[in-house]
């Protein structure tokens, strides 16, 4: 603590602390005991379904081949430990000190002042900072080590470092001290009965919960652009939006976003919307809202997502329009649902489709980024073991896997805030829709798992073949418009670049700064954000290369977007109402497929 901290803040008075600590553990004890009436005794069983026992092993065995190497690891981290201690000491005898490892300035774990101001603070980063690099460099290092080998290695020294923080415990985290004296401890017991609370949601596993849920509701205060379904099967319902404008392109724009989750993250609020920002553009909009799949659909194949997700879909609008040619978008796995079926069509004849957008889509899987850990043989045959006794995948196990890519922010910042502040999470409409998971059909996500990620597939001519047809991605020719994030943890963006080398028509990559979806929701606001970068000409091989030789904007990429798809529009036509054509309204958007909860 700073000493303008250590003015304001005064020692507990000690009767009263042993009072508040006697009932905190009484008041525990009944939660815990209650807890405990409620749970299998099975639930909290542990074993190795990620195969990570046998990745460290073959580590350590290489690592200890090489013992000089071990000596002077050791050696390097000890000089470290040395000029940190007598950096400390010069700070404690009242002289300034430059840090031995500064750390990252956007590092949110040590925001506060203590951190730096204290020494004693000042010294417990610092040693985790060294403690935490030499860790993951020293396992980096060691040779001999497959890649595969070596990929979940470093994944998984992460997470452990990450985890044995200084920042996620009580008597090394200088704000949490200040709560727990400020409050007299009342902090640590609220934090408990979170912690409880998360426990029972999860059914024994912990669920952390990120969002004031209470906050949000689909349709009221997210999830609001005005249209309506106008077409639904087993799997998807369609959603028309309204019009805002008197005269809109004549080519609609069908939308296919992931399943893995919700469509509203394209929806959130109207700030930030960008199907309202598209409706508003004068473009008639159609998305996709996929089912949160139970037990029933278990049966139901990748074949059956393209059948009756976007070729239903183009049957559709055509009938609620009178329009054969369209213009489409898909987002991520939604993107890689879009890639296989214009190779499909193009097998049949079919030229519906004539201008395809990516979002963050990956369709050559060989670098697939941190996701691949979760790839290998024995995981995925335990995977499918549980999927075809439950007949789907929890959402909330994919939840888990995306949030530990970003492990500080989406996992142990409420640790933080949740357990040790006892503070309420906050209400984030972007956390919500995260927290929102869906279900996977065991059939469906079996084949993506091992088709495209585990044997990549997809690249291959013929290598896929859906409802009885081989694809080939080479043959879609239609003008392309790539969006890639340069932080994306699930597609990577040199990853998702790839595709510029295979599509066979006028390809258009666009680089956007930030992440999976903050680069992609990122609306054109007086104060920009982010920025983006473009490229004319044809795409070099090497991303890097595009990169170099690239331009960079400030603001939002919607704007290229639209000046590039004006040019495929279509013209104008005279702006269409949902219901106006061939098909009558079902419901209002957003529609009751998306509220659907996992666990409902």
């Amino acid at each position: 603590m700073t000493d303008s901290d250590e003015k304001k803040v005064s020692a507990p008075d000690p009767v009263q602390m042993s009072q508040a600590m006697t009932h905190m553990a009484e008041r525990s004890q009944r939660l815990v005991l209650e807890f405990l009436e409620h749970q299998d005794p099975n639930a909290l069983g542990m074993s190795d379904p990620l195969n990570i026992g046998k990745a460290f092993i073959d580590m350590t065995s290489k690592m200890m081949a090489d013992p000089a190497k071990i000596m002077k690891a050791q050696m390097d981290l000890w000089q470290s430990y040395m000029t940190l201690w007598q950096s400390t000491a010069s700070r404690m005898f009242g002289a300034t000190a430059q840090p031995v490892v500064a750390g990252d300035n956007h590092d949110r774990r040590f925001k506060d002042a203590a951190w730096n101001e204290n020494v004693v603070f000042d010294y417990i980063k610092q040693s985790y900072l060294l403690t935490a690099e030499w860790m993951q460099r020293t396992v980096h290092e060691v040779e001999g080590l497959d890649d595969k080998t070596r990929r979940k290695v470093d994944f998984y020294t992460r997470q452990f470092a990450d985890a044995v923080a200084p920042s996620n415990f009580v008597m090394t985290n200088p704000e949490v001290l200040r709560e727990t004296i400020e409050s007299g401890g009342e902090n640590l017991l609220k934090g408990l009965e979170h912690l409880l609370d998360d426990l029972e949601r999860g059914k024994g596993k912990l669920s952390i919960k990120m969002v004031d849920e209470a906050a949000f509701k689909i349709g009221e205060n997210v999830a609001t652009t005005p249209g309506k379904v106008v077409f639904q099967n087993d799997l998807m319902q369609l959603i028309q939006y309204a019009p805002t404008t008197e005269t809109v392109h004549r080519r609609p724009l069908l939308i296919v976003p992931p399943w893995i989750n919700k469509f509203y993250i394209l929806d959130l609020r109207a700030k930030n919307s960008f199907i309202k920002w598209a409706v508003d553009q004068g473009i008639t909009v159609f998305i996709v809202s996929w089912v949160n799949p139970d037990a029933e659909l278990a049966a139901k194949s990748f074949d059956d997502y393209m059948l009756d997700g976007p070729l239903a879909a183009l049957d559709a609008i055509e009938k609620a329009t009178g329009e054969r040619d369209i213009n489409a978008i898909g987002y991520c796995i939604g993107g890689t649902l879009m890639a296989s079926t214009l190779a499909y069509m193009a097998v049949k004849g079919d030229d519906r489709i004539k201008s395809i957008t990516f979002f963050t889509t990956m369709v050559d899987f060989t670098e697939a980024g941190e996701l691949s850990v979760f790839i290998d043989e024995e995981q995925l045959a335990a995977l499918e073991d549980r999927m075809n006794k439950e007949g789907y995948l929890d959402g909330r196990a994919m939840a888990t896997t995306f949030n530990m890519l970003r492990a500080n922010d989406l996992i142990w910042s409420f640790v933080v805030n949740n357990y040790l502040m006892g503070k309420e999470p906050f209400p984030f409409d972007l956390l919500y829709w995260n927290s929102d998971s869906t279900r996977m059909p065991a059939a469906m996500h079996s084949f993506y798992l091992r088709k495209m990620y585990q044997e990549n597939k997809l690249i291959e001519p013929g290598g896929i073949t859906l409802d009885g047809v081989p694809i080939d991605l080479t043959t879609v020719k239609l003008p392309t418009f790539i969006l890639s994030t340069r932080e994306d943890h699930i597609a990577p963006w040199k990853s998702t670049y790839a595709a510029t080398q295979i599509y066979k028509g006028p390809v258009k990559f666009v680089l956007a700064m930030s992440g999976h979806i903050a680069g992609v929701v990122n609306p054109p606001t007086d104060k920009p954000k982010y920025g983006y970068w473009t490229k004319s000409g044809r795409a070099p091989k090497d991303p890097e290369k595009w990169l170099a030789g690239a331009t960079a904007h400030d603001g939002s990429w919607w704007p290229e977007w639209k000046s590039w798809l004006d040019k495929r529009s279509g013209g104008e036509v005279s702006a269409r109402v949902p219901g106006d054509g061939g098909l009558k309204p079902i419901e209002d958007a957003p529609g009751s497929y998306v509220a659907v909860k996992t666990g409902e």
